[in-house]
């Protein structure tokens, strides 16, 4: 089954540098160091530490006062140690607070971080280190929501797109929309399905064709999210490569997501693909059967600048997602895996042969074909007919339709208003459901299958008159009295005793189960959702009609022989 679960929400972003430096409020000043655009900080630490190597994670903005500087440190190599050891811990940009320690930032400081490459911030008097800290924090708050809602935009066209008459190509296009790149669906042979969007350039559009669908060939995962079973790689790639290394790339994209398997009946080479080489394990016992692990549910990639994305639908029908954006947001991973779901539901059941074959059916049934021709494209030669009602609520829900389905092994279900009625294949043995009262017929041919209905029917009205979870029909299996007449003669014999009621269809039925509940007015009026008035005037009218006794034993059991009968 898929992994339909909720897709991770997309981390917080980091602040960029120069954002920080935009703050007026701050104050702060650039005096050493690169001024590249892209250096983002991730947080703020303030360290009077001289190493404070063991207490960075990286990423860091460190803020200092220069306490720990001692006086001689411009003569030695004391600044070039420190800043060493912070580029060294990962830090991304110094910042040196002025006064009241120092009048003015260390000139061996600014050539240190000069000469290491790392920013040095002049932090001036009246900024405190809580004020940077607290807009670093504010900062990546407005990021992290301004991607959250991109992310919420996205999923909501991602769901209108699938609502559509045309959900695949629509699926597609948002998607490619969303990401600024293409979106591909290949199919379990590899071959494209359907595309959308612009390529990202001449790698981007044949690197994801490419790599999604050696993916989808070997049945691999397509995307961006790591599974609970699987992890996702990324490997990098300098702009300019050629196209042998933008394939040898996709190559090796495939091979991590998932190796290719060699036939049970010769062992693993180092040689056996020309194409995607896979080394041979190591044996460790005399098992001949080769270690396996669990297929990565995405990978990533990057070549030539084009970031690359592979997510194995979750249908297990061999469907692979591929994307190529020129860049790749912190929201996007998201927005892929929720692409990836909702194509998931889109390639899975109706996609499948068993869909197509129910499909058929429905049609070939509205279309006047008769049951019994129609029967094999669903499974099965002997059928189970299940009226359920809800044991709580006036009418059941579709969500709790779907799990009694499930629960009952079967996806053949009539979501009535008045009873819920499930075509159960006949090797199978409904168990009691809780929360549900169920009634459920003998096995039957579909020719039948109006018949059982019926006998499901009853078989429910006489579980809701007796307070039992589940009655199955002639479930004693025992042989009675009807089993020594010939058939057609006790049905005539039937007939005939019951003529007289023929025209009136409510009192057949509830003189059926009056009968069948030993003549409990109640039990009746319960199972026939009347008031016992209604029962009482119905099963005298049935006696004038019928011109007996009711109250004798003998007659209620030939009256009861005979609608067994019909």
């Amino acid at each position: 089954m898929p992994d339909l679960t909720v897709p991770p929400t997309p981390p917080t972003p980091p602040v960029p540098l120069a954002a920080l430096l935009a703050r007026e409020d701050l104050g702060l000043r650039q005096i050493a160091g690169p001024s590249d655009p892209d250096i983002a900080i991730h947080w703020a630490h303030t360290s009077e530490m001289p190493d404070p190597y063991p207490y960075l994670l990286g990423g860091e903005l460190l803020l200092t006062a220069g306490v720990h500087i001692p006086d001689a440190a411009g003569s030695g190599t004391y600044f070039d140690d420190y800043v060493a050891r912070i580029v060294e811990a990962g830090g991304v940009a110094l910042g040196f607070g002025v006064a009241p320690v120092h009048d003015t930032v260390p000139r061996a400081l600014v050539a240190a971080c000069d000469h290491y490459d790392l920013p040095l911030l002049e932090v001036p008097p009246p900024t405190p280190f809580s004020r940077v800290a607290r807009a670093v924090w504010q900062l990546m708050a407005q990021a992290r929501l301004a991607e959250l809602r991109r992310v919420t935009e996205a999923q909501q066209s991602l769901a209108a797109a699938a609502s559509r008459p045309d959900p695949l190509p629509s699926v597609l296009r948002q998607l490619a929309q969303r990401v600024g790149g293409r979106a591909v669906l290949y199919g379990p042979d590899g071959t494209e399905i359907a595309g959308a969007g612009r390529g990202a350039g001449a790698v981007g559009a044949t690197g994801a064709g490419r790599g999604a669908g050696a993916v989808g060939a070997t049945g691999a995962v397509a995307g961006g999210r790591t599974g609970s079973t699987g992890t996702g790689t990324e490997a990098g790639r300098g702009a300019g490569a050629s196209g042998a290394e933008v394939r040898e790339a996709l190559a090796e994209l495939v091979r991590v997501v998932r190796p290719p398997a060699a036939p049970a009946s010769t062992p693993t080479s180092p040689t056996a693909s020309p194409t995607f080489p896979v080394s041979t394990p190591t044996p460790t016992s005399t098992d001949s059967t080769p270690p396996t692990r669990p297929a990565p549910t995405s990978a990533t990639d990057t070549v030539s600048g084009i970031h690359l994305a592979a997510y194995a639908l979750g249908t297990g029908q061999g469907f692979v997602l591929g994307v190529a954006a020129p860049q790749r947001a912190p929201g996007d991973h998201t927005i892929a895996s929720v692409a990836a779901v909702l194509l998931s539901l889109l390639t899975g059941e109706h996609q499948s042969r068993t869909g197509a074959d129910r499909s058929s059916a429905l049609v070939r049934l509205l279309l006047g074909s008769p049951p019994e021709d129609v029967a094999s494209l669903v499974g099965g030669d002997r059928w189970l007919v299940v009226h359920a009602l809800p044991d709580a609520g006036p009418a059941p829900d579709p969500v709790a339709t779907s799990a009694l389905g499930a629960a009952l092994g079967s996806a053949l279900i009539d979501l009535a208003p008045e009873v819920v009625r499930v075509l159960v294949p006949g090797d199978r043995e409904p168990a009691p459901q809780p929360g549900w009262t169920l009634g459920v017929s003998a096995p039957v041919a579909p020719e039948d299958w109006s018949a059982a209905d019926k006998q499901a029917a009853r078989a429910l009205a006489r579980a809701r008159a007796t307070r039992t979870p589940l009655v199955v029909h002639g479930a004693s299996g025992r042989a009675g009295l009807a089993d020594l007449l010939p058939h057609d003669a006790a049905e005539e014999h039937a007939r005939t005793l019951l003529a007289p009621l023929a025209a009136h269809p409510a009192l057949v039925e509830t003189l059926r189960t009056w009968l069948s509940l030993h003549g409990s007015w109640d039990r009746t009026a319960v199972a026939l959702a009347v008031h016992r008035n209604t029962v009482r005037q119905r099963i005298a009218r049935c006696a004038a009609l019928l011109e007996t006794d009711l109250d004798d034993p003998d007659v209620r059991m030939e009256l009861w022989f005979g609608l067994r009968q019909l």
